[in-house]
């Protein structure tokens, strides 16, 4: 690990406690050479899962590129990055549970929208234009139409 200052590759931890989610673990540290402290974050390394895409191709599953088109659905709106977090928590333990070693990105885009249409309506059809890939200006509409009874 590397002081986040000086760069050093030796620290001493100081302290270690799991997160609240329990899914990682909180060390706080010292570094060895410039004795300034720093946090890191450490997550379980879970077995490998393979997302297939549209066009048929494989690609390891990637949290964080996950969590920035989630972020970008939600960008300026009322949504929390606890809420976020918690989405992609229970998304990820889901797909961890089916025990597939595959599975399909339009698996994991439905996955997304049937949460974030109950947590902002706005974010839900930010998410949907771009996993759902809308043809037309109806298409979009029809989306809108059906929507709507679900939060009247």
């Amino acid at each position: 690990m590397k002081c986040p200052y000086c760069k050093y590759t030796e620290s001493k931890v100081i302290d270690s406690r799991p997160t609240v989610d329990g899914e990682s673990i909180r060390r706080r540290r010292i570094c060895q050479q410039c004795g300034k402290r720093f946090t890191t974050y450490e997550t379980i390394e879970s077995r490998s899962l393979m997302v297939i895409k549209k066009d048929g191709s494989r690609q390891q599953y990637d949290r964080e590129k996950l969590m920035r088109g989630i972020l970008k659905a939600c960008q300026k709106r009322p949504v929390t990055k606890a809420q976020m977090d918690d989405l992609l928590s229970n998304i990820e333990k889901e797909l961890y549970d089916q025990q597939e070693d595959e599975v399909s990105s339009m698996t994991i885009g439905e996955m997304v929208v049937e949460r974030l249409i109950d947590i902002d309506e706005v974010a839900y059809i930010r998410f949907a234009s771009v996993y759902r890939d809308f043809d037309d200006v109806d298409s979009f509409m029809a989306e809108l139409k059906r929507i709507r009874p679900h939060h009247k």
